[in-house]
């Protein structure tokens, strides 16, 4: 008994793991697509969104750090009326009388201020950057995920269909009278197993998908 029971299992084995051994990830990634992922999900993230204004408002910084030169220049006129009448005092210059000022104490500070304005705007960029690599390295290593999970559930829904022949064999044996018992239950119980590994994969699956298209802010299925 104890010989039919080694006999049986070393088959099973070797059924089970010479079907995992033919799978490769690398036959289902598809890096044009990973590409298109990346780009979706840089459209489409809330938070790329928001690096991306404040990037935009860093460099309106710059913008008006220059401008701002301006500001240190003033104009100003006043306008004297010729009075033929005025005795006293008469005004020595008659009619409009224009100035024009420059604040020399702005004028010192506008290139420190230009200069931070753009260092600001550099930062801004840095960030923004270092972003875009963590996001790229983040939606790759959820794509890998998933591709890995929908391998895991291939082999094992593979398996199952050869443990439920070898159990369909069991069974008719051991009604025949040709197979004992203790091998007919092991087999179910390696059938109840499987089982509960395929929905166990199918929940990694469907936790990966969501985790992935997280990132990308739409459902794979519309990404084509």
């Amino acid at each position: 008994m104890q010989m039919k029971y080694a006999v049986f299992l070393i088959p099973l084995f070797f059924i089970i793991h010479s079907t995992e051994a033919q799978e490769s990830l690398s036959r289902d990634v598809s890096y044009s697509y990973l590409e298109k992922l990346i780009a979706v999900s840089k459209a489409n993230y809330p938070k790329n969104k928001m690096y991306d204004a404040r990037l935009s408002v860093a460099e309106n910084g710059v913008k008006r750090a220059k401008l701002s030169y301006f500001d240190i220049f003033s104009f100003s006129y006043l306008y004297s009326p010729n009075n033929n009448t005025a005795t006293i005092s008469p005004s020595f210059l008659g009619g409009y009388q224009f100035g024009f000022f420059a604040n020399i104490g702005s004028f010192l500070q506008k290139p420190n201020q230009v200069k931070q304005a753009k260092g600001e705007y550099a930062a801004a960029q840095f960030d923004k950057q270092a972003f875009d690599l963590n996001m790229e390295a983040e939606v790759k290593k959820r794509y890998f995920t998933y591709i890995q999970k929908l391998a895991v559930l291939r082999v094992r829904s593979a398996a199952i269909l050869d443990v439920e022949s070898m159990m369909a064999s069991i069974k008719h044996k051991f009604e025949k009278g040709e197979e004992t018992l203790q091998n007919y239950n092991q087999v179910l119980i390696t059938h109840s197993d499987h089982q509960q590994m395929i929905i166990n994969a199918e929940g990694d699956v469907l936790i990966a998908k969501s985790s992935l298209e997280e990132l990308l802010g739409q459902k794979l299925e519309d990404i084509k």
